[in-house]
């Protein structure tokens, strides 16, 4: 379905509860909210409509720029928009003259976009162009990857990124192949991942190349590496008293985000201390317990829901 700025095609995930989450940091009109991954603009316009903050929408893939940019042109100057990958934040405000923000914003993964414009090759249900990168303007698409990388180093994403058990099977079938012909296409490399699995365990786990093409979009895009730099750079970018809202799909990701907010909402004052000295407090304060996940209901108006992991924190101090 062709999605317009009146009828998108996508459904913001958790949307209410991201509202409620960082509505409460941003009172001011002067006060700005950082959506690092834009994608069709669901949540921006919601931030928008609902608080009085302007608001700064990052996102590397220019079809999402455009197509957002569509949709939140009503709220005019108080919309910023702009072309960069999220570990890019600190030179974005550094540009914009920001030297703080009340609230950050991360929907993290593979958008509804690209997820539904076939021809970007992110879907393996789909015949199209092996591409999978996130802005097609630049970087190594994954023909590149699968006809480039030796068996051993495409066992080692499959395997890290795509927790593939089969991942030196499927890596070899795949060198063993692309000496016939490159790979040029999504069809043609499922098929093969799906030959190369044992007919029984291809029968539960949903599709068999699911998590070979999870693997070589997380390589293709370094997501991981720009999550690793992005989390710490949104975390010193907030102000006393900002918010940020952080939503995984898949357990490395969570995991990068868990390990930062946590190291920075605990305190390093020995427990028996009766007392907690001036300066010692942690940096954040967590808002969620633990992560959140979508509730049933959710799930079943929005299967993309099914996965995601919902976690926030509040800052309270600036870090010495």
């Amino acid at each position: 379905m062709t999605s317009t700025p009146e009828q998108p095609a996508h459904v913001p995930v958790l949307l209410e509860r991201c509202v409620g989450l960082l509505a409460p940091a941003l009172t001011r009109p002067e006060d700005v909210v950082v959506d690092c991954t834009l994608g069709m603009g669901g949540h921006a316009e919601a931030l928008l409509s609902r608080t009085p903050a302007r608001l700064v929408g990052l996102d590397r893939d220019p079809e999402a720029l455009r197509r957002s940019g569509e949709r939140l042109a009503p709220f005019g100057a108080r919309v910023t928009l702009v072309h960069a990958v999220y570990d890019e934040l600190p030179g974005v405000l550094d540009s914009l003259g920001l030297s703080s923000v009340q609230g950050i914003l991360f929907d993290l993964g593979v958008s509804s976009l690209q997820l539904d414009e076939v021809d970007r090759g992110f879907a393996y249900a789909q015949d199209a162009p092996l591409d999978m990168r996130m802005d097609p303007t630049t970087g190594v698409s994954a023909a590149e990857v699968v006809n480039g990388y030796d068996g051993k180093a495409l066992a080692k994403v499959l395997k890290e990124y795509g927790d593939e058990r089969f991942a030196s099977r499927i890596a070899d079938a795949i060198v063993r192949e692309r000496s016939r012909e490159p790979f040029t296409r999504t069809a043609r490399l499922a098929e093969l991942v799906r030959q190369s699995i044992p007919a029984a365990t291809r029968r539960t786990g949903g599709h068999p190349a699911k998590r070979t093409f999870q693997a070589l979009r997380i390589e293709v895009n370094d997501e991981l590496g720009v999550l690793r730099r992005a989390i710490p750079a949104a975390l010193d970018a907030l102000a006393v008293g900002g918010r940020i809202v952080v939503m995984s799909y898949q357990s490395l990701e969570d995991k990068i985000v868990k390990a930062e907010l946590v190291a920075r909402s605990t305190s390093d004052v020995p427990l028996d201390l009766p007392f907690v000295p001036a300066g010692s407090q942690p940096e954040l304060r967590l808002l969620v317990r633990g992560s959140a996940k979508a509730p049933a209901e959710e799930i079943a108006a929005n299967p993309r829901a099914q996965s995601v992991r919902l976690r926030a924190a509040e800052k309270s101090r600036v870090a010495a």
